[in-house]
C-alpha cells in the first residue's frame, strides 16, 4: 500500500482512466496487469468499448497499429478477432509494406467482448460519474474530483476523452452539447487543463447515417466478399470470421447537384462549425467541393452486425440536416427507398496540442498526468488504442516510480505515430497512414511479433511461453531461408526460383522437399517475403542503421546562425524545437533534406563526424 493511502481514505488509486473508449480499454487493462490499482471513470458502464463510427478494425497503416498492439500485449486484436463477422487484406495485389487487414465487427458484440474483458480484469474498478478537474499537489497530479464534488486521490491519472471535451453535435445549423449521439460531454474538464497550463485546439469529425438494412435493394449492390480463409491479428481468426460480405455504391450527379445546391445548409460549409476536420476522412461535402472534376465517389455498405437491423453508409459522413440527408440517400443506387435509422452528424471537441506531452505521453506541464487517442488530436479506434496501451504502461510505471517507456520510430507504426505527435504536433486530427513510416517495409504487419514481442514482455505484459513461441517461430523462418539459399532446383538456388514473378513458396518445397520443421501458413509466407523482397528489405535497413546513426550524432553546443546553407524555415524550425540530436532534427516539421545535409557538413567540419559515419547513408 502507498504510505500516503491511508490519509486519501479507502477510495484510493494508483491510476485513474477517465473514459471507456478503446484508448481507455487498454490503459486500463494494461496499467492492471502491471500491479496498479486501477478505476476507469465514466458515467456509464454500458457504454464501454462502443463503436461510434464505423464498426470495423484495421485497414492501411491501422492495422500494422493493431498487429503491434498484439504483439506488445495489448487486447484490440483479439477483440476484433472474437467478434470479426467480415475480414479482407486490402492492397493484396500490392507489396507487403502496404498489405493491411481490415475486420469488420459485430458492433455491439465488441462492445459486449470489450466490457467484460476490462470487468473481468483483476485489478480494475468503475468509478462512476463525470470528472470535472485534475487535483494538483506539489507539482504534480494527485487525482481528479467528479463534478459530484467527490475527491479521488490516485498517483496518475490517463485522460481518454474521446470527442467529450467540451463536445457539441450538429446537425445542419442545429447544435446540441453532447460527446457523441445521445450522451453528455465533459463539460469542466478543459478549463482544469487550461487551469494546469495546457493549451486545447478545436477539432472536428463525423460519422455517416445508419440505414435500415430492409429498405437497401442489394440485389443492384457490387458485393465484396470476406477472404477465404480468413486472416487474423492474433493467428486465430474468429468462428464468423466469413460470414457476411460488403457491398460498394456509388455517389451519383444528382447527389452532387443536391449538395451543391444546399451547401449553406451544412454546418461545416454555413460557417457554423470553427473546429479542424480530418483531411483524410473528409464529409460528403467536401469530397464534393474539393473534387468537382469527379461526378462519383465510390461508398461502401458494411453490415453493424449479423443481426442487426442497420448497415453503415461508409464515406458518406455529413453535417447537413437529417431532411436533406433523407434526399441524399435516396439519390444513390440502391437506396432509392432508404429509412435513415440514425442520421449522420458532426462533433466538435477539445483536444490537447500533444507537443506539450513527453513520447511516453506524460504531460510535459503536469507530471503523472497521461493522455491518449482523440484527446491528443488523432482519429481512429486504432491510433486510440495505441496509445492507451503506452500511456496505461507509463501511468503504471509512473506511479511505482519507474522510468517511463516507448516505442522508438525505428521499431514501428506505433513509435511513428508518438514521435510525430510528440515532436510535430498536429494542426488536424491525425490519421495514421502507412505513406507516414517512411520504413514500412520493415514494419509490415506480418513481422510484428519478431519486432515487438519481446518489448511487451521487458513491459511486463508478454508472458515468457509467449515470447519463447515467437522466438522459436523467427528460428524456423531463418532457418527455411537459409536452406532456400543452399537448395538448388535445377541450376539455381530454390531461392532464386522464388523469386521469380511466377515463383510460390509451396512449388519451390514440392520440388526440394519440406522443411524440417514444417511452417504454419503465416510463417511460410514470411519466408516468401524475406526471399523475394531481400534486396529492398536490405536496402531500407541499411538506411534504418544510417539513420540510427544520426540518434547519435549530438547537436549541443550548435550555434544555427552559424551553419551555412540552412534554409530559413529549418533554421527557424530547429531554434524553436531545439532537437538534441541530428536524427531528432531530421523529424522536425519545416527542416528539409538539405537542412540535415548542411547540419551534417558542419559537424564534420567541428570535428563531431567521422568519414564513415558522414557517409553512412
Amino acid at each position: 500500500m502507498h504510505p500516503d493511502e491511508a490519509e486519501r481514505g479507502a477510495m484510493s488509486y494508483d491510476v485513474i482512466v477517465v473514459g471507456g473508449g478503446h484508448a481507455g480499454i487498454e490503459a486500463a487493462i494494461a496499467a492492471a496487469r502491471l500491479g496498479s490499482r486501477v478505476a476507469m471513470a465514466l458515467p456509464n458502464p454500458d457504454r464501454i468499448g462502443l463503436m461510434p463510427c464505423n464498426p470495423a478494425i484495421g485497414g492501411p497503416g491501422k492495422s500494422q497499429l493493431v498487429y503491434e498492439i498484439h504483439a506488445l500485449g495489448g487486447v484490440m486484436g483479439a477483440l476484433a478477432d472474437a467478434t470479426a463477422i467480415h475480414s479482407r487484406t486490402l492492397n493484396a495485389s500490392k507489396g507487403p509494406a502496404v498489405q493491411s487487414l481490415r475486420v469488420q465487427n459485430e458492433r455491439d458484440g465488441y462492445a459486449t467482448a470489450a466490457r467484460e474483458r476490462v470487468l473481468s480484469t483483476s485489478g480494475v474498478s468503475m468509478l462512476r460519474g463525470e470528472v470535472a478537474s485534475l487535483t494538483v499537489d506539489r507539482g504534480r497530479v494527485s487525482g481528479v474530483t467528479m463534478a459530484d464534488g467527490r475527491e479521488v486521490p490516485a498517483r496518475a491519472v490517463v485522460l481518454c476523452t474521446g470527442t467529450f471535451l467540451a463536445g457539441v453535435v450538429w446537425y445542419g445549423k442545429k447544435k446540441r452539447d453532447a460527446g457523441r449521439q445521445g450522451e453528455a460531454p465533459a463539460r469542466h474538464l478543459s478549463s482544469s487543463l487550461r487551469e494546469t497550463g495546457h493549451t486545447l485546439a478545436r477539432f472536428k469529425t463525423g460519422t455517416p447515417p445508419r440505414i435500415q438494412s430492409s429498405s437497401v435493394d442489394f440485389t443492384v449492390l457490387d458485393e465484396v466478399p470476406a477472404d477465404s480463409p480468413a486472416s487474423s491479428f492474433t493467428g486465430t481468426p474468429g468462428p464468423r470470421a466469413t460470414e457476411m460480405p460488403t457491398w460498394l455504391t456509388r455517389t451519383t450527379p444528382e447527389t452532387h447537384a443536391l449538395i451543391e445546391a444546399n451547401l449553406e445548409a451544412s454546418a461545416m460549409y454555413g460557417g457554423a462549425i470553427d473546429g479542424q476536420g480530418p483531411r483524410y476522412c473528409p464529409s460528403i461535402e467536401d469530397k464534393v467541393v474539393k473534387f468537382r472534376d469527379k461526378d462519383r465517389h465510390l461508398l461502401f455498405v458494411e453490415p453493424d452486425g449479423i443481426q442487426t437491423s442497420e448497415v453503415y453508409l461508409q464515406g458518406f459522413s455529413s453535417s447537413m440536416p437529417p431532411i436533406l440527408q433523407d434526399d441524399m440517400i435516396r439519390t444513390l443506387p440502391g437506396f432509392e427507398r432508404a429509412v435513415v435509422q440514425r442520421y449522420a452528424y458532426a462533433v466538435e471537441y477539445d483536444a490537447l496540442d500533444p507537443t506539450q506531452l513527453e513520447v511516453t505521453l506524460m504531460s510535459k506541464r503536469l507530471p503523472g498526468l497521461f493522455s491518449a487517442g482523440q484527446i491528443n488530436g488523432t482519429s481512429g479506434y486504432e491510433e486510440a488504442a495505441a496509445q492507451g496501451l503506452v500511456a496505461g504502461v507509463n501511468a503504471a510505471r509512473w506511479a511505482e516510480g519507474l522510468e517511463g517507456v516507448t516505442v522508438r520510430r525505428d521499431q514501428g507504426y506505433l513509435g511513428v505515430l508518438l514521435d510525430d505527435l510528440v515532436r510535430w504536433g498536429i494542426d488536424e486530427p491525425y490519421r495514421m497512414l502507412t505513406s507516414r513510416n517512411e520504413y514500412r517495409l520493415l514494419h509490415r504487419q506480418d513481422n510484428a511479433d519478431a519486432r515487438l514481442v519481446d518489448v511487451g514482455h521487458a513491459w511486463g505484459l508478454v508472458d515468457g511461453e509467449r515470447r519463447d513461441a515467437v522466438r522459436a517461430s523467427q528460428a524456423r523462418i531463418e532457418a527455411e531461408v537459409a536452406r532456400l539459399e543452399r537448395s538448388r532446383i535445377g541450376l539455381d538456388a530454390a531461392s532464386k526460383v522464388l523469386r521469380r514473378p511466377e515463383g510460390r513458396y509451396e512449388d519451390v518445397v514440392a520440388a526440394i522437399g519440406s522443411a524440417e520443421s514444417p511452417l504454419t501458413a503465416r510463417e511460410a509466407r514470411q519466408v516468401e517475403i524475406l526471399v523475394r523482397y531481400e534486396a529492398y528489405i536490405e536496402r531500407s535497413r541499411k538506411h534504418l542503421e544510417a539513420r540510427d546513426a544520426y540518434e547519435r550524432m549530438s547537436l549541443k553546443g550548435v550555434t544555427y546562425d552559424a551553419v551555412p546553407s540552412l534554409s530559413n524555415e529549418g533554421r527557424e524550425m530547429l531554434e524553436r524545437g531545439q532537437p538534441s540530436t541530428l536524427g531528432a532534427a531530421q523529424r522536425l516539421r519545416g527542416v528539409r533534406d538539405s537542412d540535415i545535409t548542411a547540419l551534417l557538413v558542419h559537424l564534420k567540419r567541428r570535428g563531431g563526424v567521422s568519414r564513415e559515419t558522414s557517409l553512412a547513408e
